[in-house]
This record gives structure tokens, sequence and C-alpha cells, in this order.
């Protein structure tokens, strides 16, 4: 019987200091094949894009290749190719540019009337208050509630809104596996008299590796889509705010016009009853009468035209409300006239704090839907260079049969199971140019976004600086036409005094009347050219979408 080998402690701690030796150089092999397998993948990335996605469109030679991949060395190392499916798996990459904001020059302060004059900077805006602290007539606050809940725009916003989630939804599934069963259930008898009941069950499930980012950048594109559906809702409800507030104002004008002018006329009748009176005296003649009722006439005639508006404008505001045509209830009148002059409902400032120029991207909400496109028009050309690289698929079946079989009064079990499993490469080599010329039509779409994005902001500035001018002017010229009126009722004044002393003739006081009609009309149309350019300013600035 032989001896057992006995080994000595300096053997052992040999062996084992050659053991630890061999540990340590595989596990720097394999983080340096991991790390070069990884730099293969980003350089397989630049390899591809230089390839298709050159706008020279000239292809790169192996010869010009080589010296800046490593591709060749890793094809003669099969040992590799394990590691490298393995490092592709756990690492991928997005291809395709990240979007980031583009820097846009803004004026530093907003131009009021004037090409030197400009407005001063300030945090505040007027903008920044919401729109039932800007318009204060409590009916005028009733209607706009009502148009935003029943107005068919603003609904059609939300299901666009809704549409936008439901497309995130189906883009963003294919990030994740497809499982479909398959249940099924047979059963028979022949003539033989064989008796079966099978139940099968049977299951596919395939998925596609999104190693470039195909599916992420549809995903962020589809992101920015709902984002900018939600920014589009919010021009909707500005615009609608501003609609309803200025046919509101238009209306409560018209009314205003129409009081004037029934006002008119029942002066003018008196006048002329008193001039008929005066001619049956001796003291009138037969023209003075005629003259008298001109502006009778004139402001007649000025009825049936200003009802029309009225019920045009009522029309135009109930459309809005998602109502069919019907009155509209009024609240306050913008304006009452009294012997000391032209008392209004509500005194609007002469300026109106504009704010930052910086807080104007933020706030209005169509620039907010101009950068979504952008951003989203910058993720389809992720999405149309990962086109050209490999499409990895992974796919799985499985299924089993469980029942019996009756054969001559036996019970014969009849269990099975199977189940497989697959992957799959695609890679284009030859489309047509399709791939290429996709990717030149996603980079246009970018640019046209950009412009697009540019243009809405100068737009904007645009939409500022015409508001402020508006409103500064129509706010002067209301002021100067007040005091044209208050002139004008002391020429009738003095004309009629001085025709009822016989030192001037009928056609001197018909001057100043018909002077006085025009003018308190043009007065109630300067009164509401000055809301109207409130109303255009606050949504100019990009106020009314708060709710």
């Amino acid at each position: 019987m032989r001896n057992p080998q006995v080994i000595s402690p300096q053997s052992a701690r040999r062996k084992e200091a050659d053991k630890m030796a061999v540990q340590s150089i595989g596990n720097r092999l394999l983080q340096h094949s991991l790390a070069r397998a990884n730099a293969f993948l980003c350089g397989l990335c630049e390899l591809y894009g230089e390839l298709f996605s050159s706008r020279s469109g000239k292809r790169l030679t192996l010869k010009e290749l080589r010296p800046r991949t490593f591709a060749h060395e890793l094809v003669t190392k099969s040992a590799w190719i394990l590691v490298i499916f393995s490092a592709i798996l756990i690492t991928g990459c997005e291809v395709g540019p990240n979007y980031h904001r583009p820097k846009v020059q803004v004026p530093t302060t907003f131009r009021a009337s004037g090409g030197a004059q400009q407005v001063e900077a300030q945090a505040a805006s007027f903008a920044d208050l919401p729109w039932w602290k800007v318009f204060r007539d409590p009916q005028l606050q009733e209607l706009v509630r009502t148009s935003l809940k029943n107005n068919y725009n603003l609904l059609l916003a939300a299901e666009r809104i809704n549409a936008a989630r439901a497309q995130l939804g189906i883009t963003r599934s294919n990030q994740f596996p497809q499982v479909l069963a398959n249940p099924n259930f047979s059963g028979g008898k022949n003539e033989e008299t064989i008796k079966s009941n099978i139940f099968s069950l049977a299951a596919d499930a395939s998925f596609q590796l999104d190693f470039f980012g195909r599916f992420r950048r549809a995903t962020e594109a589809a992101r920015a889509q709902l984002l900018g559906a939600e920014d589009a809702q919010k021009t909707v409800i500005l615009t609608l705010v501003s609609d309803v507030a200025s046919d509101y104002f238009e209306l409560r004008d018209l009314d205003l016009q129409l009081r004037i002018t029934e006002d008119t006329v029942k002066t003018q009748e008196k006048s002329v009853e008193l001039t008929e009176l005066r001619l049956k005296h001796g003291v009138a003649t037969q023209l003075d009468v005629l003259q008298a009722r001109q502006v009778l006439d004139a402001a007649n005639a000025q009825v049936p035209d200003l009802e029309r508006q009225i019920g045009q404008t009522e029309d135009a505001i109930n459309i809005l409300l998602g109502n069919y045509p019907q009155g509209v209830p009024r609240g306050r009148p913008l304006g009452t006239e009294t012997p000391q002059g032209w008392v209004w409902t509500e005194t609007l400032p002469p300026q109106l704090p504009p704010g930052l120029p910086s807080a104007l991207l933020e706030r209005r909400p169509d620039i907010h839907e101009a950068e979504q496109n952008l951003i989203a028009a910058n993720a389809d050309i992720g999405v149309a260079k990962a086109a050209f690289f490999p499409q990895v698929s992974l796919t799985g079946s499985g299924g089993g049969a469980f029942g019996h079989t009756v054969f001559f009064g036996a019970s014969v079990p009849a269990n099975t199971g199977i189940w497989s499993y697959g992957a799959s490469l695609a890679q284009p080599l030859f489309e047509g140019g399709y791939l290429r010329n996709n990717l030149r039509y996603a980079k246009s779409q970018y640019r046209q976004a950009l412009i697009s994005y540019k243009q809405t902001i100068q737009q904007a500035f645009g939409d500022v600086s015409d508001a402020l001018i508006g409103y500064q002017k129509y706010h002067q010229a209301r002021v100067r036409q007040e005091q044209s009126v208050k002139d004008l009722q002391e020429s009738v004044r003095v004309s009629m005094m001085r025709y009822r002393g016989g030192t001037a003739t009928y056609l001197d006081v018909l001057d100043s009347q018909r002077s006085l009609f025009s003018a308190e009309l043009t007065l109630a149309q300067a009164r509401n050219n000055e809301y109207q350019s409130l109303v255009q300013l606050y949504k100019a600035l990009g106020g009314g979408w708060q709710q």
C-alpha cells in the first residue's frame, strides 16, 4: 500500500499565490475586454454615423476606417465575441443629438410709443394677474367661466391632449416585451371509439432590444408632443378669455352708442317741436324746421345699424360660450353722462407694467408650444439615425397540452410540453436611399421648427410693442376726446341761447348739435378702443390662461 503524498507548507503557499495571480490576471483581462468592448460600441455608433449620416454623403473606405477603429482586431479573436455581446446588452447607447435650448437674442426692454421711447423693465407684470382680477365686471366674469366650460375649441384642445397622451403610451409600449397567449381546448370521438379531451396553452414572447435608442427617442418625441398639446390648450384658453372680454366690451360700447343716439333723438324731437312752435308764432322760418329735422333724421338712421351690430355681437359671444344665438345679459355700463361730464365705471391707468422681457418667454404658452415642437423634431433625428443601426430581436415561445385519451376503456394521459427561443439581427444594406433621405427630412423638420420657434418669439415681442403703443395712445385720445365733448356741449348751449335771443341763425345751432352728436359717438368708440387695447396687452403678455 502506497503512502499518501505529503505537501509541504511552502508548496501550499506557492500554489495559493499562483492561483491568486492567475485570478488577478483574469480579472484584469476581463476588465480590459469590457472597456474595449464599450469603446467598440461607441466607435461603432460613430462609424455608422459617418457612414450613413454624413452631410456630404461620401462613404469612407475600409482603409480610411482602420486607423480609427479596432474592429478588425476583434474579428480575429473569437473569444471576445461573447464579451462584446454581453457589453452591448449591459451598456447600449442613444444616438442622435441631445436637446439644448437654442440661444435667442431678445431685447432688454419693450418698445413703447415712438422710435426711442422704451418701457422700463420691471419684475412685476400686468399679465401676472389672473383674468378675474383684470376684468372686474361680475357679468363678464360669469361669461368667461361659462366659455371655459362649454367652448368647443377648448373641448377639442382637451381631446387633443388625451389623444397625445394615448399616442405616448403607444410609442412607449415598444420598449417592453410583447407577450401573446393562445389557449385552446378540443375534444371528440372517432369511429374507433377513441375519445379525447385536450387543453393546450401556448405563449409567444418577443422583445426588440433598443440598443441605439430608437424607441427611447421616439418616446421623447411623443412626450414633447403631449406637452405641446397642453401648451396649445393654454393658448386656446388665453385666446378664448381675450375674445370673450373683447366682444363684451364691444357690446357695451355699442350699447353706449345706442343710448347716446336715443338721447340725441329725444333731444332733437323736442328741438323740432320748439322750432315748429316758433314757426306758428312767426318767430322761425320753415327752413329752421327743416334744418332741425336733419339732426333728428341722422340720429334715427343710426339706430337700426347699431341694433344690427348689437345683435351680431351677441351671437358672436354666444358662439364663444357654446350656446345657440340668444340675448346676452349685461353688467355695468362703460360710462354715464353727467352735467359735469362723462363718468366712467372703471378707471384705467395711463400705463401698465409689462414686466421683464425675459419673462415673456416663460409666460407665453405659444412659445412653449413652439419649443416642444422643436424638442420633438430633435428627437426624430435620433429616431432617423437609429434606423441605420442593426435591430436585434429576442423571441421565445412555450406551451403545453394537458388531457387524456380513452382507448378501448383505458385512459391514456396526453401531456406534452414544448419551448423554444431565438435571437435575430437585421441590418439594412440597401434601401434605395430611404434611410438617408429620411434623416435629411428629419433634420429639415428640425430646422423648420427652429425657425418657427424664433419667429414665434419675434412675433410675441411685436405683439407686446403694438399693444403698449395702442394702449398709451388710445388712452391719450380718449382723454382729449372727453375735452372736445365738453367744449361742444358748451358750444351747443351758447348757440341755442344766441338763437333764442335772435343774434344767431338756427344753422349755427344745427352745426353745434351735429358736431356734438358725432363727438359723443367718437368718445364712446375711443373708450372701447382703450378697453380693446387693454385686452390685447393682457393677451400679448401671456396672461389669461391661469385657471
